[in-house]
């Protein structure tokens, strides 16, 4: 069974100039330097007219994993995570393998303006077939996405305000 994720960031900035970060390869560089975990690389970076795709491979260490996760990966999580942006609609989709484990997470990502600035939000669902641990392995994914994406917001935030 599936869990699904619905996760909503706010940044001061507009849709656009959010949107304008996350397809720039330097930003994208930038983010995995500081935020990537263990071993973080941009995999991949394809822009072409009005979409972007690009692949990012992004690590948990093993010792900030619970127990039961650690037992199930042998080791570090790792996840491969594919985005596709189109600047119409300023929306993406995202599709995140894991290391070892038959799992993925897929979604769409929207940003949208607000009065005090916009709103990036994450739509989807994590699905990890193991049996029993299961559903312990998408809840822990669904987490550490959320962490992740607020945590990227503020780095977002941050890089355009060095950047403007």
């Amino acid at each position: 069974m599936a869990r699904r994720i619905e996760h909503r960031t706010t940044s001061p900035r507009t849709a656009a100039e959010v949107y304008a970060a996350l397809v720039d390869e330097g930003y994208l560089r930038d983010r995995l330097a500081v935020l990537g975990g263990r071993d973080a690389e941009l995999v991949a970076f394809r822009k072409t007219g009005q979409s972007t795709t690009y692949q990012l491979k992004q690590g948990v260490a093993a010792e900030h994993l619970p127990s039961f996760a650690r037992g199930v990966l042998g080791g570090d999580l790792v996840i491969t995570r594919t985005e596709t942006w189109t600047a119409a609609g300023l929306t993406g989709t995202i599709e995140g393998v894991l290391n070892g484990v038959p799992g993925r997470l897929e979604g769409t990502i929207t940003l949208t303006d607000t009065a005090s600035g916009s709103d990036l939000t994450l739509t989807g669902q994590t699905k990890v077939g193991i049996p029993f641990v299961g559903g312990k392995v998408e809840a822990l994914i669904a987490e550490q996405v959320a962490v992740l994406l607020d945590k990227e917001s503020g780095f977002t935030t941050e890089w355009l305000a060095r950047h403007a």
